[in-house]
């Protein structure tokens, strides 16, 4: 079992940034691929960005070049430095955890955030 515990989330003003945090514990082995995850109002839940254990990205064409994702694996930690926000990227974000081990996969509770237009 793995927990997963989200924040940073947020009010913040198009054009701005904000980082959010996920911490991984529990029953955690060195390969894994941690991420984020995003569901607006009356939208499907979608691929925001991945980073594997040995530092592969992912990041879905509508953040790239405004989003990173990286990770502290001695902390089991995984973040996403979210720049030049839109009122678009406005969603819940989901931490995610995918072990090695076939079905282990994870969800945060979500963490709220909010760009007006």
């Amino acid at each position: 079992q793995v927990r997963l515990v989200e924040s940073g989330g947020g009010l913040v003003q198009a054009g701005g940034s904000l980082t959010l945090s996920c911490a991984a514990s529990g029953s955690i082995f060195s390969r894994n691929t941690m991420g984020w995850y995003r569901q607006g109002s009356g939208k499907e839940r979608e691929l925001v960005a991945t980073i594997t254990s040995g530092g592969y990205t992912n990041l879905a064409d509508s953040v790239k070049g405004r989003f990173t994702v990286s990770r502290d694996n001695a902390k089991n930690t995984v973040y996403l430095q979210m720049n030049s926000l839109k009122p678009e990227d406005t969603a819940v974000y989901y931490c995610y955890f995918r072990g090695a081990v076939p079905g282990s996969n994870y969800w945060g509770q979500g963490t709220q955030v909010t760009v007006p237009s």
